[in-house]
């Protein structure tokens, strides 16, 4: 636990507006944000100055708070300010971290997600805001970067103890950087002249060592219940973090990103399949490196590669947005060569060739594709537009780490709003169907929809023999679906069940008067993964 600041570099008076105490941990802070009044508050040599008012933070029920203590690197810090930014995907916080040894650190909270950065020098110029762009490779501080996103930004409201007065809904341009390093580069541009520079890495809050955190439970968003404007039935927002959620009644895309009162964006879509696993289902996963933690589906949606050419085929696969409260957000995939979890890392790997290194693993290209969503249930962390579209490109890890798995999707700048590009890569592996309905505890009488195609490289076709019964079955398959009149589709459902990809593939073909399907690309599956972390 971080210890108490010295009464050396701390300084308390009463706010000038409303007499409440103001403390100053600091003596390196010159301003704060009265936690009674909002009021924005200067120190002026021995004395408090009203400069301006802060509006009301949005309640986003994070499981961070002033006075909250940890450790970094060994070195206890105290969470002693906070700032709050918005941008067209949504909101996310800065924490000011003051450290015992009084240097200042930023630890930022972006959907369940969390970076720890410092501020740093620039001793050479940096490209100008309007140069950058996503997939960019620059130079930054004499070392390399990918451009991650370039965005446009405001403060929404500040809190606590800060080292520079904060500016209101002043927009600003900041880009999202990362490095093979593992790093996390921010470019801030508030002052375009003299951009802000800082660097980070990825941090999970268990390894903080974290005390006074507030309460664990998620609360339901009362204040952000809305009515579906196309039917009128009661839309429940449970997550902060939701910016599009799904009427259970008629299925409409409902935009909330402008929170209550605000224009209620909508679109009909067409009925899709129920999930295997139902909303709301919790199931106990050991992934992201973690131990077992229970995820909960919060989100699902059924996605199609689109075709580029005319003998091109789609494929379709299915994602089940999970989340967990201290460990943010992931992704289930049943794809039609088996299941597989992903989630966003901050880094980005080392191209080597067609090939690229991450983490000590080569990984060998796969194939590129485009993906588009085309039924959605639950609550989302990103804007959902109609035909938006996904550029991805997937890998898969060689030698011992064949089931490992990386992803890289270009998202943004096609859809209705022309939203900002971001380039995002995540990593996974691949599930065993018989693991995922142990974790949900799913009826066994799932387990035959829920198999797809073994991959052979999976670790359970070891064998030759396996191999060859493996890829004999999806020739078999493959046979059926060219075909794929109303007799062999009867036969999938009674095999696969009526939700399987089998059967859904198969009636949409039949139904369509094609009589193609490719077990290749877009099996692992992108998605749209919304903000980055600033």
């Amino acid at each position: 636990m971080a210890t108490e600041p010295s009464p050396q570099r701390g300084y308390r008076a009463a706010c000038p507006n409303c007499g409440a105490p103001v403390e100053f941990r600091s003596a390196a802070s010159a301003f704060a944000v009265c936690s009674f009044c909002r009021s924005t508050i200067v120190r002026d040599g021995a004395a408090l100055r009203r400069i301006g008012q802060s509006a009301e933070l949005f309640d986003d029920h994070s499981p961070l708070q002033l006075g909250v203590a940890g450790r970094f690197q060994g070195e206890p810090f105290t969470l002693v300010g906070r700032l709050q930014y918005g941008y067209g995907e949504g909101t996310w916080n800065e924490w000011h971290a003051l450290f015992d040894n009084g240097r200042s650190g930023w630890l930022s909270e972006d959907n369940g997600a969390y970076v720890f950065a410092f501020d740093a020098r620039l001793d050479a110029a940096v490209p100008p805001a309007e140069q950058l762009r996503a997939g960019q490779s620059v130079v930054v501080a004499g070392q390399p970067w990918s451009v991650a996103s370039v965005t446009t930004a405001r403060l929404i409201a500040a809190q606590g103890e800060l080292p520079a007065a904060p500016k209101p809904d002043q927009a600003f341009v900041v880009a999202d950087l990362r490095s093979t390093r593992g790093e996390v580069g921010t470019l801030d541009y508030g002052d375009p002249a003299a951009p802000a520079w800082s660097v980070g890495r990825s941090v999970a809050l268990s390894e903080l060592a974290l005390t006074g955190l507030a309460e664990a439970s998620e609360k339901t968003l009362k204040a952000r219940g809305v009515e579906c404007p196309s039917c009128g039935t009661a839309l429940t927002i449970k997550l902060s973090t939701t910016q599009s959620i799904v009427c259970p009644q008629c299925h409409a895309v409902v935009d909330v990103s402008q929170g209550v009162g605000g224009d209620l964006r909508h679109y009909a879509q067409e009925n899709g399949s129920e999930p295997q696993i139902p909303l709301g289902s919790t199931g106990t996963l050991a992934i992201l490196g973690k131990g077992p933690l229970p995820w909960q589906v919060v989100g699902y949606a059924e996605r199609c590669e689109v075709a580029q050419g005319g003998d091109d085929e789609q494929t379709f696969w299915r994602e089940y947005l999970l989340y967990h409260r201290q460990a943010g957000f992931a992704f289930l995939v049943d794809a039609e060569d088996g299941w597989s979890w992903t989630a966003p890392i901050t880094g980005v790997p080392e191209r080597a060739g067609e090939s690229v290194k991450y983490q000590g693993v080569l990984y060998r290209k796969l194939y590129d594709y485009t993906g588009k969503a085309t039924y959605v249930l639950g609550e989302f962390y990103w804007r959902l537009e109609r035909d938006a579209l996904t550029y991805n490109t997937d890998y898969q890890g060689t030698g011992g780490a064949s089931a490992k798995r990386l992803n890289r999707e270009r998202t943004g700048g096609t859809g209705e709003s022309g939203s900002t590009q971001e380039i995002t890569w995540s990593a996974g592996e691949t599930l065993a169907a018989e693991a995922v309905l142990k974790a949900f505890r799913l009826e066994t009488d799932k387990l035959a929809a829920m198999k797809r195609d073994t991959l052979p490289t999976s670790g359970n076709a070891a064998s030759l023999l396996a191999k060859l019964f493996f890829w004999g079955f999806v020739l078999a398959v493959m046979l059926i679906m060219f075909k794929c009149d109303g007799d062999e589709c009867d036969d999938l459902r009674a095999t696969y069940g009526e939700a399987s990809a089998e059967y859904q593939n198969c009636a949409r073909n039949r139904s369509s008067g094609s009589s193609g399907w490719r077990s290749g690309g877009g099996s692992f599956g992108g998605y749209s993964s919304g903000g980055s972390h600033k």
